[in-house]
C-alpha cells in the first residue's frame, strides 16, 4: 500500500501584512525562496531594511521530502518567537517558505504567552492574505508521428486535456512536447499507445514544475 502524496505547497510571491497588540506593531514579511540560500538573503534584506529595532524573528522551511526547518527568536525569550512562527508554517503544509516578523515596541510587556500568540498571529494573519500553489511535478515527453497521423493525434492530445507545451514540424513528421503530471505517467502511455495504434514514438526528455492554486482557493 502506498502512502499519500504530500502536497508541495508555497506561497506565490510575496506578502506584508502589519497588526498591533498591546501597542507594540508586528510587521511580518512572507516569501517564497528556492532553497536556504535564497531563505538567508530575504532575512538579511528585512533586517537590513528594519535596521532600527531590536527584533526581527524569523522562520522558514525549505526543500521538499525531506524538509529543512529553521527558527531564530532574535533576543525574544526563548521558544515565543521563532517556534510559534514555524508552527504555523507547518499548520498550513508549507515549504519554500520564509517568514521574518519585527516588532516595534510599544512599552507593554505581553508576557510568554502574549508574545507566542502575537508573533504567530502575526504569520497567520498574512498567509491568509497570501496566495498559496502547490508545485507540480510535470514529466515531459517528445512525442513524435508521420505527417499523415499528426493533425489527429494533436488533436486527441488536446481533447483529452493533455498539456501540449510545443508543436514541431520536420521532413520526415511532427513532433509534440506534452507535460504530464508524474502520477500520470503510466496512463497517460496507454493512453497514447491506444490513440496512435502504437504508431507514435515517445520519450521522455525531462521534468518541470508548475504552480497550481488549490481548489479550495480559486474564487
Amino acid at each position: 500500500m502506498t502512502s499519500a502524496r504530500i502536497p508541495h505547497l508555497t506561497v506565490k510571491g510575496s506578502v506584508e501584512y502589519e497588526t498591533e497588540v498591546k501597542k507594540s506593531r508586528f510587521l511580518c514579511s512572507i516569501a517564497r525562496v528556492e532553497d536556504e540560500e535564497q531563505a538567508q538573503a530575504f532575512i538579511a534584506s528585512v533586517r537590513k531594511h528594519y535596521w532600527d529595532v531590536r527584533h526581527n524573528c524569523t522562520a522558514y522551511i525549505v526543500g521538499y521530502q525531506p524538509r529543512r526547518e529553521r527558527s531564530h527568536d532574535d533576543a525574544e525569550p526563548a521558544g515565543t518567537a521563532g517556534a510559534p512562527m514555524l508552527e504555523v508554517l507547518r499548520r498550513r503544509g508549507l515549504t519554500d517558505t520564509v517568514a521574518v516578523v519585527t516588532r516595534y515596541f510599544g512599552g507593554v510587556l505581553l508576557g510568554a504567552g502574549g508574545l507566542v500568540r502575537a508573533y504567530g498571529g502575526a504569520v497567520s494573519a498574512a498567509l491568509d492574505r497570501a496566495t498559496v500553489v502547490e508545485r507540480q511535478l510535470l514529466a515531459v515527453f517528445a512525442v513524435r508521428t508521420d505527417h499523415t497521423r499528426a493533425g489527429r493525434l494533436e488533436n486527441d492530445l488536446r481533447a483529452a486535456g493533455h498539456a501540449v507545451r510545443g508543436v514541431s514540424y520536420t521532413a520526415s513528421g511532427a513532433r509534440f512536447d506534452v507535460a504530464v503530471p508524474e502520477e500520470g505517467v503510466v496512463a497517460f502511455e496507454a493512453w497514447l499507445a491506444a490513440a496512435s495504434a502504437r504508431a507514435a514514438e515517445v520519450e521522455r526528455c525531462g521534468s518541470d514544475h508548475v504552480d497550481v492554486v488549490p481548489t479550495r482557493q480559486r474564487r
